[in-house]
């Protein structure tokens, strides 16, 4: 699987790499079985950059995702983590994390803590977690609401972790394309995780976050390309940015999956496509619950998307004329 470089420096993602959230028990289990097979299929399709985080099941994605990676060499994947939130033990805490959005017990309260001692604690305890000695990337998790105590404290915290090489690159992941831009702007960071906002559905992520990365060298990670779902199958009740889709949402949705169909393609092929048409996109995350998902979403990038599609796309008012496409023939090994 081709890889590329996260900014100027030597840390190595693949383009499809394989996003843990969901083997954190995102809105429903997974057994322990199934999340083992998905890291494995993933290694066997090639995918080498792994993406996780404490929020992400109360530390149980963290977790599972060490352990199915701790036989591998070490030398040959990419590990990001987040920091931002830390977790902290609730013994007086009953039921699930349904708050969270994560199907598991609520034993530990999220504390937002974007301090410089807040960055170390985070990262010792997910080191902890994952068993691993080292991770190659650190984001600073949604800080959209911390953006001042980020910038003066967390950020100067991973960028001197950084110099001193106890982590390979540095980021910020968010939901939000306008606050990333300013990262890219005003911090020396590697790349941002931006998701949900440069898909086949949203490409907010093009007015100012995009050309800001292209024209200072740095990278983007594109996560939430499905936007929570309605784009692998679009119909009534699909869930977009996590809630329920609105009623002209879904009807371009539906619009793109008919322009799909006619050109012989899935709709999700086109969706995980599409980032690649922008030169900034180093890799894109794909979650995934299960060894089928992954296998999918491997053969999903395998799979070339016919340029008519694109332009069929542009010629229904469903993609912008400015929005730029992947390469005909792209997926093509």
């Amino acid at each position: 699987m081709r890889s590329a470089r996260l900014g100027r420096g030597t840390v190595r993602v693949t383009e499809l790499s394989f996003g843990a959230a969901a083997i954190g028990n995102l809105y429903t289990p997974v057994s322990d079985a199934d999340a083992r097979a998905a890291v494995d299929a993933a290694w066997e399709a090639g995918m080498r950059y792994f993406d996780t985080a404490p929020h992400y099941g109360l530390g149980l994605s963290e977790r599972r995702l060490g352990a199915a990676l701790r036989d591998r060499p070490r030398a040959e994947y990419t590990v990001s983590t987040k920091v931002g939130r830390l977790l902290e033990a609730d013994p007086a805490a009953v039921g699930e994390d349904t708050a969270g959005g994560f199907a598991v017990p609520a034993t530990h309260r999220r504390i937002w803590d974007f301090s410089a001692d807040g960055v170390l604690r985070g990262i010792e305890a997910s080191l902890a977690r994952l068993g691993l000695d080292r991770v190659d990337v650190v984001y600073l998790h949604d800080p959209d609401d911390h953006l001042r105590q980020a910038l003066d404290h967390a950020y100067p915290a991973l960028e001197r972790l950084r110099a001193e090489g106890v982590v390979g690159a540095i980021g910020a992941g968010m939901n939000h394309a306008a606050p990333l831009a300013r990262f890219l702007r005003d911090t020396d960071v590697d790349a941002v995780l931006l998701a949900g906002r440069y898909t086949l559905l949203d490409q907010s992520g093009l007015a100012e976050l995009l050309p800001e990365a292209t024209a200072r060298g740095k990278s983007v990670v594109v996560g939430g390309v499905f936007n929570s779902g309605l784009l692998a199958d679009p119909c009534p009740g699909a869930r977009y940015d996590y809630e329920a889709a609105p009623p002209r949402v879904l009807e371009r949705a539906l619009a793109a999956r008919t322009v799909a169909e006619r050109h012989g393609i899935p709709l999700r092929a086109a969706a995980l496509h599409f980032p690649f048409g922008h030169p900034a996109v180093a890799s894109v995350l794909v979650g995934a619950r299960s060894a089928g998902e992954v296998r999918d979403g491997a053969d999903l990038l395998r799979r070339p998307v016919p340029a008519e599609f694109w332009t069929e796309l542009r010629e229904r008012g469903l993609l912008p004329e400015r929005v730029p496409v992947p390469a005909p023939g792209r997926g093509v090994r």
